[in-house]
């Protein structure tokens, strides 16, 4: 009798609804790629509408990601305890509403509320997606799912970004968040149809109607349903975020935050800077955009590649080398003259290294953390790591403003990545295994099976 759902979906090949929900996932990933980079294609015009300097508007573009860095830790844990799919629908309306109330901001304050809500939304989301793509997909596929999955981010930056460079020609920044809000709406009822809770959570928590919730989710994906559940004691099904600090997880939580911390830095100082730096030099907005838009197209192709790697070779080993390459191609850009096609092709290929790092980070997530805390352990990396996303626009516009130039604010944002790969080497990994290897069986119920119950 086949008691474990949690099994048969890591040993059986994916049914399209699992195909699906991962798809899905992409392109809520592709979705916060547009929104959290929303204000970088936008900051040019706001720049010039209200006047604001460089110090300033570095504040400006880090209140999405300090809106990311709180929705990450505190949602992760909603995701844990209520499931994955309540937390991206009301996370999606959160970011819905910031995006659409951006357009009636009336100076830097209206802005910074709204981007800190917008950001508090995208955290979220991404917690709970990370959780989703590993949970919906076999054993055999669940690292490159969950890199696919991450690769959303500047497939939306890219897609994002080509459509900005039409609607900033004749409208003005506005025009940016009314788009994003637009198709941020679009994914609810995506969500609401395609994708359903979660096995490996409703089966870990056993909620009322677990079983014919499962059983359903099962015959939608293609699975033979369970008769039964497995025993999980009450202790178990109570575990919550407070086990990322047990001597078992201490060591791994802290690392991999520390980690994505320092990567990140790197990261938001090209993505966030990158269109100002570029209008600086004498381009067009526009042209602005089209730079940006080629350093996530490198994004997206350095993602793609390093996901299918993961297959074939070590996650951690392959992540360490991206990021030391990320090093020295951001360094690369801080030199690299004011020509539109050299800039392109350098940002390209930084965006290649920084995303594939990114990339890497999240498949390392998955692996780190087992069901009870996947979404709280991400969650709480993603939160701890977007203090690095804060602190790279602020830290990048004061060293502008204090005067330093362009290489030596690029060398020094670019030394994030080579210290995130030194602290990555020190992080050691548990073995991939099934969920139910972490728990731990109650003894039988009074007249039930020893090794399941019917729910």
């Amino acid at each position: 009798m086949n008691t474990d759902p949690r099994e048969a979906l890591a040993k059986a090949p994916m049914g399209w609804l699992q195909i699906l929900a991962v798809v899905i996932t992409i392109g809520l990933n592709a979705l916060d790629g547009f929104d959290v980079q929303s204000s970088s294609f936008a900051s040019p015009g706001i720049a010039a509408e209200w006047g604001i300097d460089r110090a300033a508007l570095g504040i400006l573009l880090s209140m999405d990601l300090l809106g990311m860095a709180v929705g990450s830790i505190l949602i992760g844990g909603v995701a844990d305890r209520i499931g994955r799919r309540p937390t991206m629908l009301g996370c999606l309306v959160v970011m819905t509403l910031g995006m659409f109330m951006a357009t009636a901001a009336k100076g830097v304050t209206d802005l910074s509320v709204w981007r800190v809500l917008t950001g508090f939304g995208i955290g979220g989301l991404l917690t709970a997606i990370n959780a989703t793509a590993a949970e919906f997909s076999n054993a055999k596929w669940r690292s490159l799912s969950v890199s696919i999955m991450s690769i959303g981010y500047p497939i939306g930056a890219v897609t994002g970004g080509l459509m900005v460079q039409h609607l900033l020609v004749g409208r003005d920044w506005r025009s940016v968040f009314y788009f994003g809000a637009v198709i941020t709406a679009a994914f609810i009822p995506l969500v609401l149809v395609f994708v359903p809770e979660s096995v490996h959570w409703l089966t870990r928590k056993q909620p009322q109607g677990a079983l014919e919730r499962i059983n359903r989710a099962l015959r939608r994906m293609g699975h033979a349903a369970v008769d039964a559940l497995p025993i999980i004691s009450a202790d178990v099904r109570r575990r919550s975020m407070g086990d990322l600090f047990t001597p078992a997880l201490i060591a791994t939580t802290l690392l991999v935050a520390i980690t994505y911390f320092f990567h990140v830095t790197t990261y938001y100082f090209i993505i966030k800077w990158l269109p100002k730096i570029v209008v600086d030099m004498g381009f067009k907005q526009s042209a602005a955009a089209g730079v940006l838009v080629w350093t996530n197209v490198g994004g997206m192709l350095g993602g793609a590649l390093l996901g299918l790697l993961t297959v074939r070779f070590n996650v951690k080993t392959l992540t360490i080398g991206v990021m030391i390459l990320s090093t020295i191609m951001v360094t690369v850009f801080g030199r690299s003259p004011a020509d539109l096609d050299r800039l392109a092709l350098v940002c390209a290929c930084a965006g290649f290294f920084t995303n594939a790092g990114i990339v890497g980070m999240y498949a390392i997530f998955a692996q780190a953390f087992p069901t009870h805390v996947r979404a709280s352990g991400t969650g709480f990396a993603i939160g701890i790591g977007r203090g690095g996303s804060v602190l790279a626009p602020i830290l990048a516009g004061y060293l502008f403003k204090w005067g330093y130039g362009l290489p030596s604010v690029a060398m020094t944002m670019a030394f994030g990545s080579l210290v995130a790969a030194v602290v990555l080497s020190m992080v050691k990994l548990r073995p991939d295994r099934a969920d139910s290897a972490d728990e731990v069986a109650a003894p039988a119920l009074a007249g039930a099976p020893t090794s399941a119950r019917s729910v």
